[in-house]
């Protein structure tokens, strides 16, 4: 149970001046900064909504990280009960495998579509991107390019940044109707796909592959992969407390649902994202994707056992 007390008090230093209203405690937004109190927190669900920008969460913890300070945020951990940070790898039932850190060379080939002027020969990759639905400012956010000749001709290339700015993996697709989709390097994929630009803080959308990442945003693709505990990705996210979107594909049920247990085993804030209709999130209209993901479904332990025993009917 939390120390309503101290918790009114933290809040108070983080994000301001309250004033309650039953059951709630209202604020001034911080995300959007209105002059009014319409920021509503409720200590009792841990969730809180703003009624103005529609800033909402189901952890508090969320806010204080946000827009408070690191004491405020350890201060709320104590009241809480939540892990100490220093024994954050004892989470964990396996230990993360050391590797060295790979250096991967885009191929030679590349050429930049980011470029304002462009050789003749990008127009083939620039029309496979342009019937994907990607814009402009995809490729220039995601730092799309392609090879006309060599090992990955006939391909566009997505590089993958880490937290460094380095290279650690790129995903080569061909645009031509070549029978091999994909013709990726042989590195590693305990990987964050585009770490550089990923913003923990916010909403982040799991989906499979690289063009559903780009259709979703604030978006990490698993590559074919699942969520072990010694993964990158998985430590991350329970590292910062990031609220997690699943949107996989339809045909990735049996993945889906692992995956989801290892979030809910971690308590982490966490929605399901409607998939059907739609071969993949990057055959989805943005505006489709932007209105499944606001009536996305809220998944706790219990809602989703009871889910998952339906399912199973």
């Amino acid at each position: 149970m939390v120390n309503k007390k101290e918790a009114k008090r933290i809040l108070n230093q983080a994000i301001g001046r309250y004033r309650e209203s039953g059951s709630e405690l209202l604020f001034k937004c911080p995300s959007c900064d209105h002059h009014k109190y319409k920021l509503s927190i409720n200590l009792n669900k841990n969730a809180f909504k703003c009624w103005v920008c529609d800033y909402r969460g189901r952890n508090i913890r969320r806010l204080i990280r946000r827009f408070g300070t690191f004491t405020q945020l350890q201060k709320w951990d104590e009241i809480t009960n939540r892990f100490d940070i220093e024994r954050f790898s004892e989470l964990f039932s396996e230990e993360p495998i050391e590797e060295a850190k790979e250096q991967i060379e885009i191929p030679p080939e590349f050429i930049s579509l980011t470029n304002k002027k462009l050789p003749a020969t990008a127009k083939f990759a620039y029309r496979y991107l342009q019937e994907r639905g990607l814009t402009d400012d995809d490729i220039l956010h995601w730092k799309i390019g392609y090879c006309f000749n060599g090992n990955y001709r006939n391909r566009v290339i997505i590089p993958s940044f880490d937290d460094d700015g380095d290279i650690n993996y790129f995903v080569a697709r061909s645009h031509n109707g070549d029978s091999y989709k994909y013709k990726n390097p042989r590195a590693s994929k305990n990987i964050v796909f585009n770490e550089l630009f990923v913003d923990w803080n916010d909403d982040l959308v799991l989906v499979e592959g690289i063009f559903d990442a780009i259709r979703a945003g604030n978006a990490v693709p698993i590559l074919g992969s699942t969520l072990r505990s010694d993964s990158r990705l998985l430590r991350k996210i329970v590292f910062n407390d990031t609220p997690v979107y699943i949107a996989l594909d339809p045909d990735a049920a049996n993945k889906e649902r692992k995956i989801i247990k290892t979030l809910l085993r971690y308590d982490i804030e966490l929605y399901k994202i409607d998939v059907s209709g739609y071969e993949d999130i990057g055959t989805m209209p943005k505006e489709v994707f932007a209105e499944r993901k606001k009536q996305a479904s809220f998944i706790d332990r219990d809602n989703y056992l009871l889910l998952d025993l339906l399912s199973a009917i």
